[in-house]
């Protein structure tokens, strides 16, 4: 065991969060671990039949159960808006008082919308309201007092959740028999029907709030996750969590997560060791280290232990050994039976994103987010290096090809023709990459941009990224360091894991690539299909589209 990689100095740096943090105008104190202040619907087809063009109240059908699904949402406080594209306005298919009294027979029949925000407009018209462009999100969100990020979109095609990903919300498809199968496959969040989007929305708010308090106060608090970079990033909410609820927090992680547990806000000290049944290229197990890392564990002191893992991962092994440390309370989520190695046994859907995930572990172990804080990634600011001077201003682009796992790295020919297209297009881009992948990124930016491979640590590359106007990057760790800085993401993701788990949270994302390929929820660290089928069809004036999208809409930066 690698004592010496323990920081006793590693300071919280979280407790405060700028008044920029804040959204809308809700006060502070709601702002705490609350995933939603408002739900956004579709129209025609979500709330109601689909009627094309239609301009007359008496064929206004609601679809089954959303009256009481929507009643449920009003119970529950949460803010409702119509979001809906009408483009039979401008082919004068029905005049603007016909949609008016088609909307309050809606109403009638409904109950009443706080909002409803209206696209006008047709596809030629090219305006950044028509969905899937996220102007009507944020208007909708402005409307309601609160952000994009605050809200969940409920839509019945591929548009409405495009348009929700882009503005940093989550999106809902219900299908109906008019959604096409690859608006399925692509989407991260798919429910059956109306009433069961709002029973899952519901769920969700309700999952990361504690439902009893820890007990005794918690001193030390020991939290674990042993894995990769990107996985400790999307743990950082339930680790703030954690924090806000005990005077001193340890991380257990591993080798490959170290940089990014030394990123956290929350921490106060960092163990580092290489858990065998975790790490993707495990050595045999050493029965000595294997004592040396139970004995520290109790040296540690800890009044209670919350191991976070990922969805295919066992907290059971860790479990043991915390139990055999001397650790009297232990959270974990595990499938598994786990006899008496866990006093909180939590379980968690399939589908739910994973830093909902890790705070619904929180929040069945008693602990919530502080107050102003909100579920969204963060940086220690006083971890992040400074970005070289010799990079110039900020607002370029940053495209990271790369990743740890070849089966979520972009094709180096399909990057080298998006850098440049990206430079075409008038965008300076900046090529960044691991040392050990300076020959791709030397490759990609002799097509246009400045080749970073190699020079930075994470650190480094999070001050980088935290002056982009946008980052074109794959499912690896770049895309939360991005989301933790509120940069938008032109998600380049391979579909070897579930989008809705894995994909930037809560930051405006545009996702491209074929979301049905046959590597689909393989979990492959290989690519498992020759031609790398899932990203080597990604157009790069696709990706100069999606720049556009999310650097002229006006969200704003967190």
């Amino acid at each position: 065991m690698r004592q010496d990689q323990e920081d006793p100095y590693q300071r919280r740096s979280a407790r405060a969060y700028a008044a920029a943090d804040r959204a809308g105008s809700r006060s502070v104190d709601s702002l705490a671990g609350v995933l939603y202040d408002a739900v956004l619907l579709d129209r025609d087809g979500t709330l109601i039949e689909d009627v094309p063009y239609n301009g007359d109240p008496e064929k206004v059908r609601p679809v089954p159960g959303a009256r009481a699904a929507l009643d449920r949402l009003r119970a529950a406080g949460l803010r409702l808006a119509v979001v809906t594209n009408q483009s039979g306005l401008a082919r004068g298919y029905f005049s603007a008082e016909q949609m008016r009294a088609v909307h309050a027979r809606v109403e009638e029949l409904l109950g009443r919308f706080d909002a409803w925000l209206i696209c006008p407009h047709d596809d030629a018209d090219g305006c950044a309201c028509r969905k899937p462009a996220p102007g009507l999100v944020y208007a909708a969100a402005r409307e309601l007092g609160t952000t994009a990020s605050r809200c969940a979109m409920v839509g019945d095609i591929g548009r409405d959740v495009a348009a929700a990903l882009a503005a940093g919300a989550a999106g809902v498809l219900v299908p109906t028999p008019v959604t096409r199968p690859e608006e399925i496959a692509a989407a991260g969040w798919v429910a059956s029907d109306l009433p069961a989007a709002v029973d899952e929305i519901l769920r969700r708010q309700q999952a990361v709030q504690p439902v009893t308090a820890p007990g005794d106060p918690v001193r030390t608090a020991l939290v674990v996750r042993s894995d990769s970079a990107g996985d400790v990033l999307v743990t950082g909410p339930a680790i703030r969590a954690v924090a806000a609820g005990a005077q001193r927090v340890v991380l257990l992680c591993g080798p490959r997560g170290r940089a990014a547990a030394d990123l956290l806000p929350g921490v106060d000290e960092i163990i580092e060791y290489p858990l065998p049944w975790i790490d993707s290229t495990p050595g045999p197990v050493d029965p000595e280290s294997v004592r040396g890392l139970t004995a520290h564990l109790s040296a540690v002191g800890a009044d209670q232990a919350v191991v976070f893992t990922s969805f295919h991962q066992s907290a059971l092994p860790l479990a043991l050994l915390l139990r055999m440390a001397g650790i009297g309370r232990i959270a974990a989520i595990s499938d598994d039976y786990p006899g008496s190695l866990l006093d909180i046994r939590h379980r968690v859907p399939v589908g739910v994103p994973e830093p909902e995930r890790a705070l619904s572990l929180a929040a069945a172990a008693g602990h919530r987010l502080p107050d102003g804080d909100e579920p969204v990634l963060r940086l220690r600011r006083d971890a992040v290096a400074p970005r070289p001077a010799e990079l110039g201003e900020s607002g370029y682009v940053v495209l990271h090809p790369g990743s740890a796992a070849s089966s979520r790295a972009c094709p180096p020919d399909v990057a080298t023709r998006i850098a440049g297209a990206l430079t075409a297009a008038g965008h300076r881009v900046l090529v960044t990459g691991s040392s050990d992948e300076r020959g791709i990124t030397a490759r990609v930016a002799a097509a246009g941009g400045t080749d970073l491979g190699g020079r930075t640590d994470l650190a480094g590359l999070a001050a980088i990224v935290a002056d982009a106007s946008a980052v074109v990057v794959g499912n690896t760790g770049p895309a939360h360091l991005a989301a933790a800085s509120g940069v938008p993401v032109v998600s380049l993701f391979a579909p070897t894991v579930p989008f809705g788990q894995w994909g930037p949270y809560r930051v405006p994302t545009v996702r491209l690539g074929d979301a049905a390929a046959p590597c689909r929820d393989t979990r492959a660290a290989n690519c498992p299909v020759p031609g790398h089928p899932c990203l080597s069809g990604v157009d790069p004036d696709h990706v100069v589209d999606a720049v556009r999208t999310l650097t002229v809409s006006g969200g704003g930066r967190r």
